[in-house]
């Protein structure tokens, strides 16, 4: 059996599918594509998909992962053509290692996200984060399946940075941007959760939803603060040879 990890994108519109959407298209995408998938046992087999650490609904993201067995050996090159020309403009399949380690959900601490707060300005941003970040705590809450839960928004931000936004388009108005490196803890901190925190601190209430995008997700280095990239153990583990090749080897 062959796994086969995937990194995937969500733009655009398609940033309002949901996690389960995203399912039903990807499951019907290696139909399409007749990729050679290995099933679970039992009176219901399914295909073999590991999911990652999905982006929140209406998030868009550069960064998310998922894993697939194969029951039959391919160049993950050719099936990431063929993945990606089998699912919707703005779920794109962007890279395909095979796995040669094992715990990618292990390496999946920490996420970079960049939040564009059309009509705020850089200065009132700037100042909200200065604020966030010289609290021990803040407390935020959420509404949940279960109720409203209180819980602490400042502890999982590794790092917050406000700046201004580069003109994109003829005629839109700079802003400011938030850069935002966020620990996967638990119960899990989301961007709103830190905007919330920033509202609670500074007063700070965007006059319009933020634009939330994930551009990276993986391993936290401690020591340089940055997300490392989950797949490069995969690409650079050395493949390891068949039983067949080492049986016919040269002394």
């Amino acid at each position: 059996m062959q796994r086969i990890r995937l990194r995937y994108t969500k733009r655009g519109r398609l940033r309002f599918t949901s996690h389960r959407d995203f399912q039903r298209a990807f499951e019907r995408a290696l139909r399409r594509a007749e990729v050679p998938m290995a099933y679970s046992a039992g009176f219901t087999p399914h295909p073999k998909v590991s999911y990652a650490n999905a982006a929140p609904t209406g998030t868009g993201s550069e960064a998310e992962y998922l894993e697939i067995a194969l029951s039959e050996h391919r160049d993950p090159d050719t099936l990431r053509e063929l993945l990606d020309e089998s699912l919707p403009t703005g779920l794109d399949i962007t890279e395909a290692v095979e796995a040669r380690t094992s715990g990618l959900a292990d390496r999946l601490t920490a996420s970079v996200w960049e939040l564009r707060l059309e009509g705020v300005r850089v200065e009132d941003a700037e100042k909200a984060v200065e604020a966030f970040l010289a609290s021990d705590s803040v407390e935020v809450r959420r509404k949940t399946k279960n109720g409203v839960r209180t819980f602490d928004a400042r502890g999982a931000v590794a790092d917050l940075q406000a700046g201004p936004s580069q003109p994109d388009r003829p005629g839109v108005e700079p802003c400011a941007i938030l850069r935002l490196v966020v620990r996967h803890v638990t119960p899990a901190v989301r961007p709103d959760d830190v905007l919330s925190g920033l509202h609670a601190v500074a007063d700070l209430a965007p006059p319009v939803p933020a634009a939330v995008t994930r551009l990276a997700q993986g391993l936290f280095d401690e020591e340089s603060g940055t997300v490392t990239d989950p797949l490069a153990l995969d690409r650079e583990a050395v493949p390891a040879a068949s039983p067949t090749a080492v049986g016919t080897a040269s002394p």
